[in-house]
């Protein structure tokens, strides 16, 4: 039986978020510097958001480069920046003919003049596009996303726009990098490692998560669709019992 056919398009997580990981030992394992590596892996980016978008997943958030992605090598950072503003040259046509809206979250501040041009480029034309968002987290880190919000909120506390008895869930929401974006229902690791490294820390409190061994410049359409037939098993009781979600 194709794979396809036994996904539930009825039941597809609303938020996939993937953290792509394992670019710099899929090159070591070919000889390769680890440069070759993140340009194969952005085939696996190609596909998945083409995937995504066939499925009819509403929202795909990328984590592209973390706040301590900062620390590796300069030759790597350097090649990571290029591979971003070629990727985004190359893949505006994409997004364009799969109806797709490019987003942003993370420092982007930090990150090369070059680069933030062509971002805002590629998002201010691709605004009104709403078949899918496709959210890449740049220089982005969940803690220091978390530390801005509270920070934000302060300052509203101590103006008086915000009073703290009214500081709840939505409140912390409306001031996140996300709050535009619903919670993560499904969070993929490739790769085989078995940690969330600083990402999206508030959103993914009750999503499904899912670790693969797969090396992200491997993963294909497949190994999406397994991820998906993973999380459709699952009971998802957000803290009621087995009973009361039935």
């Amino acid at each position: 039986m194709d794979i396809l056919n036994t996904i539930n398009k009825d039941n597809l997580p609303k938020h996939l978020a993937i953290i792509m990981d394992g670019n710099g030992r899929w090159a070591k394992q070919k000889g390769m510097l680890r440069a070759f590596g993140h340009e194969n892996g952005t085939k696996a980016v190609r596909t998945t958001v083409e995937t995504c978008a066939k499925l009819g997943i509403e929202n795909l958030t990328l984590y592209a480069f973390s706040t301590e992605n900062w620390n590796r090598p300069k030759l790597e950072v350097d090649t990571l920046m290029k591979l971003l503003i070629n990727s985004l040259k190359n893949e505006l046509k994409t997004l364009t003919e799969n109806n797709i809206k490019l987003n942003i979250i993370g420092n982007f501040e930090k990150l090369p003049a070059s680069a933030q041009k062509e971002l805002s480029q590629v998002i201010s034309k691709t605004k009104d596009n709403n078949r899918m968002t496709l959210t890449l987290a740049l220089s982005y880190g969940s803690r220091e996303e978390i530390i801005s919000a509270v920070k934000s909120i302060s300052t509203k506390v101590k103006n008086n726009i915000i009073s703290t008895d009214a500081i709840d869930e939505s409140i912390i929401n409306q001031h996140l990098y996300t709050q535009n974006l619903p919670d993560v229902d499904l969070l993929i690791r490739t790769s085989g490692e078995h940690r969330i490294s600083n990402f999206l820390l508030w959103q993914i409190a009750y999503a499904e998560l899912y670790f693969t061994e797969v090396l992200w410049p491997d993963f294909r359409e497949k190994d999406l669709y397994e991820a998906i037939i993973s999380y459709q098993k699952r009971e998802r009781r957000f803290g009621k019992t087995s009973e009361q979600i039935k």
